[in-house]
């Protein structure tokens, strides 16, 4: 069987792997990465649960090839943590039970991101817009845009501890 062969950056990390050409790169993530965060849903583009960043760009992994991602930078749900200090947004929607099942999580903390990376200070409305391709059965939405919302604020503003500047 062919294989192929890229060299990409995953969360800030040079990586190079062989892999089934045929593979997306959600699969690819997912089988030869082991870097699960990222969701089998759909595999259809319907859901958003296999959100990554891709070149700055939120992206449905399941619609990309691997081989398309040579030389490309891509960012997982396991790259948000700095030096083992989670993400604002891992803590608001921790904070505010925006994660209810957890299976859509990583994609809505994905896209929120790409979202604040671009406009750090989105409305209600443009959180809404961007936020719009993922589903979620649990939560019915409202906590997840609380969620980014207290993101965008701050842990001092939303009411919640500041995590990150707290010692052991």
């Amino acid at each position: 069987m062919t294989r192929a062969e890229i060299s990409l950056s995953v969360n800030g990390e040079p990586v190079e792997v062989t892999f089934a050409p045929y593979k997306t790169l959600l699969e690819l993530l997912r089988e030869d990465l082991a870097l699960t965060g990222t969701k089998h849903g759909c595999e259809l583009g319907e859901c958003g649960a296999c959100a990554v960043i891709l070149d700055g760009q939120p992206v449905l992994s399941c619609l990309v090839l691997g081989v398309e991602c040579d030389g490309r930078e891509v960012v997982t749900v396991e790259g948000l943590a700095t030096d083992g200090r989670l993400h604002p947004l891992q803590d608001a929607f921790a904070d505010l039970g925006a994660a209810q099942c957890g299976y859509c999580t990583p994609g809505f903390l994905i896209t929120a991101k790409a979202l604040l990376d671009r406009n750090p200070n989105p409305t209600r409305d443009e959180i809404r817009d961007a936020l719009s391709g993922n589903l979620c059965r649990c939560t019915g939405y409202q906590q997840i845009l609380e969620a980014v919302e207290a993101a965008i604020a701050g842990p001092a503003k939303a009411g919640r501890p500041d995590r990150l500047s707290r010692s052991g």
